[in-house]
């Protein structure tokens, strides 16, 4: 009889145990922020918390080996105690070469950049004599530096020799063939012809023309003239 009075007994209290357990809920905590701290500290700062850390990966970035980059749950988030902290941890910088460019087509240095993992920064473009168009002249940073993961790559690319450019003359009041002469003398070419009546001037003359007296041109640029039938 005592023997079944205690077992009973027990029974009872270890019941009345489950039936607290259940009723209280697990204490929870804070997640602290771990980015940027390195792995010991951030260990540190989770069993203080009741916590624990999983490395789920490591990745190249800019801090420093070791160092946490990213952390899920994230920062702020109430845990409950025991529970895990997933985190990313830097390798540091991955060093690459950069390729020499100066001397190929923007189009090349563009698939060479991708092939080593770099990408294309500033583009600056001017008129280069000796350079063929579209060409990479200069290149920052140089052809071999060490640099840190997708860097930029600043290029200067020529334009190509500037075309030879005049002032346009004045054909008015000139008659076709002497227009014609003008314009042969600086490289421009005689376009489009247009007679219609002009009573105010002589039969035969330029009383219009297109590009306008004293606007820029192109050697080889067209020149439409209005002459006076």
């Amino acid at each position: 009889m005592s023997l079944l009075v205690f077992v009973l007994a027990a029974a009872a209290f270890l019941s009345a145990i489950t039936t607290i357990r259940l009723a209280i809920p697990g204490r929870e905590v804070e997640m602290p922020n771990l980015v940027g701290k390195s792995v010991p500290e951030a260990q540190k700062m989770l069993a203080m918390a009741g916590l624990r850390m999983r490395i789920v990966d490591r990745a190249y970035s800019q801090q420093p080996v070791d160092t946490i980059v990213r952390q899920s749950p994230p920062p702020g988030m109430l845990m409950k105690v025991a529970q895990q902290a997933h985190v990313l941890v830097s390798l540091g910088e991955r060093k690459v070469e950069v390729p020499a460019l100066e001397g190929k087509s923007l189009r090349a240095a563009r698939i060479e950049l991708l092939r080593s993992g770099l990408q294309i920064g500033e583009i600056s473009s001017a008129h280069l004599p000796g350079f063929a168009t579209d060409a990479v002249v200069l290149q920052d940073p140089k052809a071999g530096s060490g640099e840190s993961a997708s860097p930029r790559v600043n290029l200067l690319v020529s334009l190509g020799e500037r075309e030879p450019a005049y002032v346009m003359p004045s054909l008015v009041g000139l008659n076709l063939l002497e227009a014609q002469r003008q314009l042969s003398a600086i490289g421009l070419r005689l376009g489009k012809i247009t007679f219609y009546a002009a009573p105010e001037a002589a039969r035969g003359t330029i009383v219009e023309q297109v590009p306008k007296y004293g606007t820029r041109v192109t050697k080889g640029a067209d020149v439409d003239l209005h002459v006076a039938e």
